[in-house]
């Protein structure tokens, strides 16, 4: 597929496809393919290809003639290998701003909610290119438009150059989510050609796609792009410091350095590095958006939820047993502790989440309410809560405190791979939401309770995207976020709403202070 195609320069003839539908874009006319009712076009390019912008920010996809095919999914940004999932280094490139859209009909002159996804994998890794996040199902249920995005990560996308040359890269901190804001003006100005209304555009995300969703929330020039939110299992309550982000800049160049023990290498020689070589000298750096004072000019939800974001409505949702994935899957141990192993293991993988608190009561504590916990029970369910969950309580918080439109809800179905071991994990939800369960292995052995939950949850998500509200028929009344009862909404077998679930957990850990992973 041609990518960044020159103004005035035909694009390549399309291939003979069979149900071929076209759309008309302000830069030029796409093809996509309809499958089973739903029109869809992958890999349209919204942004020009970044290998002649590096750490800045992204131009509009330039102008074309003719027709360009939407087939296949476009490459990815380029991402190192993580401990907890295997990425294919294959079919990289630094050419990565696309999205794809999934449509009930580009012709028919409706007007229909738009739901965009930012993905998971923190700032570092992930793409949309996968087919649990496959829009097809979510776009005929509830008669969407459903776009998934891909953009810049890791160093690409968030290496803070700016106190090196501020000149050339004075976005270079947040270059990854200019691409969204890029990705969502696109959205506006071109999705009605695909059966979308940009006047009803809802963004949701998962872990870091969720965190994402919350960092624009901050971010003044996304205002008006977006019309709701909704976060999975990702919360975003500060930002990087600009101090931090600079050294990691000088560790990347000294890494780059040709020579071990020489100088380090000039921010003109990150300009024409083979790709390869960047990721490899970006492979250990911490990636988040630094508080510029300008594009982000404060901590996302810190010391409050962002006032510019305080009319839209927002849900936020969190799985019981986060940490049997986020920390269980890289070290299989922890599912077989003994009770003297507990404190010590919560002190390694949560310390920081602990700051005044003694692991031992909090162990103890943990025993008292829940008395028929195993000792890796009790250690997945602190650490989630101090870890995972806690970044939740004070996002959903601080919006009530400011009467802001909010709902909360926790997945509690657990999911039967492997025994039942891994419980309620994180990511468990992305399936459920896109209602995509044969494509999760966590869900893809769930039988009809997996669908059922997929049921409640994604009729949940359309709702929300057309009304503002995520109460449907198939749930109980599910009130906003208020405090102090703070209510949720728990997906189950049988939903049932509950107010403050496990208080006691939040309470424990309230004292603590809460350090966002990466800031």
């Amino acid at each position: 597929m041609l990518c960044g195609a020159l103004n005035g320069i035909a694009a390549a003839p399309v291939t003979d496809v069979e149900d071929a539908v076209t759309a008309t874009t302000q830069a030029g006319r796409w093809r996509g393919q309809s499958r089973d009712g739903i029109q869809r076009f992958l890999g349209i390019y919204y942004g020009d290809d970044t290998r002649q912008r590096r750490f800045q920010a992204a131009l509009p996809e330039p102008p074309w003639t003719g027709t360009r095919d939407a087939l296949h999914y476009a490459p990815r940004c380029p991402q190192a290998v993580t401990a907890q999932r295997a990425v294919d280094t294959t079919d990289m490139s630094e050419d990565c701003l696309s999205l794809n859209v999934w449509t009930p009909d580009v012709a028919d002159g409706a007007r229909r909610p738009v739901l965009v996804y930012f993905h998971g994998g923190g700032y570092a890794n992930g793409s949309v290119n996968e087919p649990v996040v496959d829009g097809a199902r979510l776009s005929r249920r509830g008669g969407v438009v459903v776009v998934t995005v891909n953009h810049r990560l890791n160093g690409f996308g968030f290496l803070d150059l700016s106190a090196l040359d501020a000149e050339r890269f004075a976005d270079s901190g947040v270059v990854g989510m200019l691409d969204l804001l890029l990705a969502l003006q696109w959205v506006r100005d071109n999705i009605a050609a695909f059966g979308g209304d940009p006047d009803k555009v809802t963004i949701f995300g998962q872990s870091g796609g969720g965190a994402k969703c919350a960092t624009l929330m901050a971010m003044p020039a996304a205002r008006g792009l977006f019309h709701r939110v909704w976060t999975m299992s990702g919360q975003q309550i500060t930002g990087r410091r600009r101090a931090n982000a600079e050294q990691t800049a000088r560790d990347v160049l000294q890494r780059l350095s040709t020579t071990p023990g020489t100088a380090a290498a000039s921010i003109d020689t990150l300009m024409t590095a083979p790709m390869s070589a960047l990721m490899e000298a970006m492979r250990d750096g911490t990636w988040t958006p630094v508080v510029d004072g300008r594009l982000l000019p404060r901590d996302p939800f810190s010391p409050d939820a962002p006032p510019q974001s305080a009319e839209l409505p927002m849900v936020l949702g969190n799985t019981h047993d986060e940490t049997t994935l986020l920390i269980g899957k890289n070290e299989p141990t922890l599912f077989a502790l003994q009770w003297p192993q507990v404190a010590e293991r919560l002190h390694h993988h949560v310390g920081q989440f602990m700051q005044g608190l003694d692991a031992e009561d909090v162990v103890a504590r943990y025993r008292e309410w829940y008395p028929a916990y195993t000792p890796s029970e009790v250690f997945f369910a602190a650490s989630t809560a101090a870890r995972s969950w806690k970044g939740m309580v004070l996002a959903s918080d601080r919006r009530a405190a400011q009467g802001a439109p909010t709902w909360a809800y926790y997945l509690h179905w657990k999911s039967p791979q492997d025994g039942g071991r891994w419980g309620a994990p994180h990511t468990l939800d992305i399936p459920l939401v896109f209602d995509t369960v044969a494509a999760d292995p966590l869900t893809r052995d769930g039988g009809p309770a997996a669908q059922q939950i997929a049921d409640q949850m994604s009729e949940a998500l359309i709702q929300f995207a057309r009304s503002g509200d995520p109460h449907h028929a198939g749930l109980p009344d599910w009130p906003g976020f208020t405090l102090p009862d703070r209510p949720a909404m728990i997906f189950q077998s049988e939903p049932v709403l509950m107010l403050d679930p496990r208080g006691a957990e939040r309470r424990l850990f309230e004292p603590a202070a809460y350090l966002q992973p990466g800031t």
